[in-house]
């Protein structure tokens, strides 16, 4: 079997703040970017691999001495993690090895969560390598055919109800948590309609929460938030036919407590390979290491790192190809 050559440094990351997982621990188990979608507001890029065939990436023991060894230098430095995150480059599920590692990783003693866009759910392999996980967070964008196409750009062989049965099926077995994220951007035609059957849909799953969020890092693509009037509309809309105490919003910014490893330099590129930075979040990761700015100049001047703006707000991302990727 053929591998991805695993820079073992990289696969693990972090911990980042996050809104849903505290400190959350990611892996990055997908080489950029292997995705069953093209989503308009990805942040790490357009798909350059648009697939939904399961295959093998890295090694198991290559991800879990990645995991291992970030989280003893963390214990060195008193540094807390709540979860270990599968956050990757791309649809973590499209990993056939899934069920191996986690099989490992629960060894570890720590909470595995997995944020996947829902795409492969379908299929029942995929629905048994996630029973082993303590959280599942579930991408429904939409429940209707026209504005998931529009949205998430699927793979040409994906059936979105199909999908959705299979989302349910899921929660009739898993014995974890369950929380949904549905993502809200400006020129969609979100019609009260379109908002009550995807709500529709959330009540009958019954996830422990109901996340609406906003693109709150910069997307690839000229992609802006849904207006202050659609994002209220559809907390209603939501509030109501789910119940209130279901709903939250994910709409604010995340904070800037990233963790130290020890190597400043590898925290920065792993980190933003998936998640970008705001720059005043970068400034106290290398106050942290006790190095200067001149480490981000220098990644840039070597194209490792680029500069962007979104939102009134500079950020900092690593550079990969599926962000300078055109179609």
């Amino acid at each position: 079997m053929e591998y991805f050559k695993a820079d073992k440094d990289k696969i693990a990351f972090g911990p980042v703040p996050s809104r849903r997982l505290r400190k959350s621990l990611g892996i990055n188990n997908i080489p950029n970017k292997f995705c069953s979608y093209d989503c308009i507001y990805c942040q790490v890029g357009r798909t350059l691999n648009k697939t939904i065939k399961r295959r093998a990436f890295y090694k198991v023991e290559d991800i879990i001495q990645s995991v291992e060894k970030r989280i003893n230098n963390l214990k060195n430095r008193n540094e807390k993690i709540d979860y270990i995150t599968y956050v990757p480059d791309g649809e973590p599920t499209l990993d056939i090895n899934l069920k191996k590692e986690v099989e490992e990783l629960k060894k570890l003693n720590i909470p595995i969560a997995i944020i996947t866009n829902t795409s492969l759910m379908y299929r029942e392999d995929v629905r048994k390598d996630l029973m082993d996980f303590d959280l599942v967070s579930l991408k429904i964008n939409a429940v209707d055919g026209e504005l998931w196409k529009i949205i998430d750009r699927p793979h040409k062989d994906l059936n979105l109800n199909d999908i959705l049965e299979g989302i349910l099926k899921f929660k009739k077995e898993f014995k974890g948590k369950i929380i949904t994220e549905t993502m809200l951007l400006d020129g969609i035609n979100y019609t009260d309609e379109v908002i009550k059957d995807t709500a529709r849909f959330l009540k009958k799953l019954s996830p422990n929460k109901c996340y609406i969020s906003i693109p709150i890092r910069p997307p690839a693509e000229k992609i802006k938030p849904a207006n202050e009037e659609t994002i209220n509309r559809v907390f209603q809309i939501f509030s109501k036919i789910i119940g209130l105490d279901k709903i939250e919003y994910l709409i604010g910014y995340e904070g800037n407590e990233f963790a130290y490893s020890g190597n400043i330099e590898e925290d920065l590129l792993s980190i933003t390979s998936v998640h970008p930075m705001r720059e005043e979040a970068v400034e106290e990761l290398i106050n942290k290491a006790n190095v200067g700015w001149d480490i981000v100049e220098r990644l840039i001047k070597e194209d490792k790192l680029i500069k962007l703006e979104y939102d009134n707000n500079i950020f900092y991302m690593r550079k990969l190809k599926s962000r300078s990727y055109k179609k």
